[in-house]
């Protein structure tokens, strides 16, 4: 899938997961270097968000606005998942007071490589949102199209609403 990084075409790393689709179990890793798997998120829904960097402005956008929204949803996992390392990654969290979620650190590529949006030449994942439900399927699928636009908050909470009613 191409899509659009400033201005360059960039190229996911296969056709990305759809809606309707199981979302295959992945391996990334915690803020204190702890493996972390999708089957042991699927207690309850899912929301993956997806970065390409979580030191740069659009990314700290998304993250923040989805922490400030699910924080009163105990009956979501939410987590943000991008390449960056897990001390970054903590040290982000730390510095913008983010506490609602988890971030998880795919700087060896597994959840890139298998929901296809893994961009090789750049090294980062593409500016997506997931909602995946507790048998592992996908409900909710956004690839940001124009990786600097943020996704569409509306839409992808409207999805979590209906499935956690």
């Amino acid at each position: 899938m191409d899509l659009d990084f400033k201005g360059d075409t960039i190229t996911t790393y296969g056709d990305p997961l759809t809606v309707g689709e199981t979302f295959p179990d992945f391996t990334v890793l915690d803020k204190d270097n702890n493996v972390v798997k999708l089957s042991s998120l699927l207690d309850k829904p899912v929301l993956i968000s997806v970065v390409p960097d979580i030191n740069t402005r659009v990314c700290s956008i998304q993250t923040k606005h989805f922490n400030e929204e699910v924080a009163g949803h105990a009956e979501i996992n939410f987590v943000t998942i991008s390449t960056n390392t897990p001390e970054e990654q903590a040290n982000w969290c730390a510095a913008e007071g983010v506490e609602n979620m988890q971030m998880l650190s795919d700087m060896d590529h597994d959840f890139g490589k298998k929901s296809k949006i893994w961009i090789r030449d750049r090294n980062i994942l593409a500016r997506s949102v997931w909602v995946v439900d507790k048998n592992g399927e996908i409900i909710y699928s956004e690839i940001v199209p124009v990786q600097s636009d943020e996704p569409s908050y509306d839409r992808v909470l409207g999805q979590l609403n209906e499935l956690i009613k």
